[in-house]
């Protein structure tokens, strides 16, 4: 049996620490120009499908279509614009805000050296469709955003986990599954390796990339304190201090020993 399950609503916005990340101001939108290249891609995609917004942003068109069209727009862009390179394909996790996940498709002309992120919104439980018969390059693509998002891709002609192992459970890259892992993660490797009756002699597995164990001998630092392989952690403070070797005792061929007496610290950079 696994163990109660621990709800995970929105469990990255209860991180435990405490510092938050920085978050960057949005990239200003810019009007499509009246003429050019950009103005004749979007002319070309607007007269077959039905495009939500354009803009320009970092000197890039972006275009949002209905998801329903991403073949025919991408297809009009390809064969009709050559927008022969599909150079990146994901999703963006907006399940808190809007239910869904907004699709990117970054394409590019080669010839132009012009760049177009197609975009378009689908729901958690909607299909979109596979891409790979217009761009080959799309096969991993979708198979990783199926397997870290979970969005589904509807005619894709190998879609299985691409990351993670066939049977995991939830899709990792969400913002709703907590950064240490859920209770599937936590004991999935203990699990498949000794079997559930060695949980209580192991323990859960730690998945959490932050956090350092102070008395983790093997894998945290003392300098000037430090003890043998697997030693005891106590046995880090008890011992006498010892001194800062910069090389082993043999040295390195041609290169002057150095040691701590000569070493200097500079109060400020040069």
């Amino acid at each position: 049996m696994m163990r109660p399950y621990t709800p995970k609503d929105n469990v990255q916005a209860k991180a435990y620490y405490t510092d938050r990340f920085w978050v960057a101001p949005k990239v200003p939108h810019e009007p499509v120009p009246q003429e050019g290249v950009y103005a004749e891609d979007l002319a070309a995609v607007s007269a077959k499908c039905k495009v939500e917004d354009a803009y320009i942003e970092r000197d890039q068109l972006v275009i949002h279509i209905d998801p329903n069209e991403n073949i025919a727009a991408l297809k009009i862009l390809k064969e009709e614009r050559w927008y022969e390179m599909l150079s990146e394909l994901s999703a963006v996790d907006f399940l808190a805000e809007r239910g869904g996940f907004e699709v990117f498709y970054q394409i590019l002309n080669l010839n132009t050296a012009k760049r177009i992120r197609v975009k378009c919104f689908v729901k958690e439980e909607q299909a979109i469709e596979s891409v790979n018969p217009l761009y080959r390059s799309a096969d991993w693509a979708e198979r990783e955003m199926w397997d870290l998002m979970g969005v589904k891709v509807n005619n894709h002609p190998y879609l299985k986990r691409l990351i993670m192992p066939d049977d995991w459970e939830g899709h990792p890259l969400r913002k709703s599954y907590p950064l240490q892992g859920d209770e599937f993660a936590q004991w999935y490797e203990v699990d498949k390796i000794f079997g559930k009756e060695a949980r209580d002699i192991i323990g859960p597995e730690n998945r959490d990339p932050a956090r350092v164990d102070r008395y983790d001998t093997e894998r945290f630092a003392r300098l000037g304190h430090e003890v043998p392989r697997g030693a005891p952690a106590e046995e880090a403070m008890k011992s006498e201090e010892t001194p800062i070797q910069y090389q082993e005792d043999e040295g390195v061929f041609m290169i002057e020993k150095l040691s701590e007496e000569r070493s200097k610290v500079l109060e400020r950079r040069k």
